[in-house]
């Protein structure tokens, strides 16, 4: 890039605007900037989102387990089939390639049933807890 002298302007233009920044004031601005981040940080909740995220995913792998060890191993048995909920399917034919078309609604089942009891417990928390009165004004 060729020097001219409008750039050169420009160049000294600014050396002097940087000259009467303090470094003071550059401070002064990144203090309140970290001020208002935590305000923001305080006021919103984030730290409660993060916990309760967390804490989500550790009560959703709890209750999988419960549903899968616990809960469906009986039911399976008694709607006969030996690997619980999960092993319950429905043959509906063949396809023209000579292969059963199955459908394995117990799957489904077993997921429907595990997202139901996660949606108890969550509630049940949350009402234990009080914490549905937190977010009313």
């Amino acid at each position: 890039m060729p020097v001219t002298k409008k750039s050169v302007k420009k160049v000294a233009k600014v050396a002097q605007v940087a000259k009467k920044v303090k470094p003071t004031a550059i401070a002064k601005a990144g203090s309140n900037q970290l001020k208002a981040f935590m305000e923001f940080i305080r006021t919103q909740g984030v730290i409660g989102l993060a916990v309760g995220l967390v804490l989500g995913g550790a009560v959703s792998i709890l209750v999988k387990s419960l549903v899968d060890n616990v809960i469906m191993p009986p039911l399976g048995l008694l709607l006969g089939s030996a690997e619980g909920l999960k092993g319950l399917t429905w043959t509906m034919g063949t396809t023209a390639a000579g292969k059963p078309a199955t459908l394995q609604y117990g799957i489904f089942l077993n997921d429907f049933i595990n997202f139901i009891v996660i949606a108890l417990v969550i509630y049940a928390l949350v009402r234990l807890l009080k914490v549905d009165k937190l977010d009313k004004k």
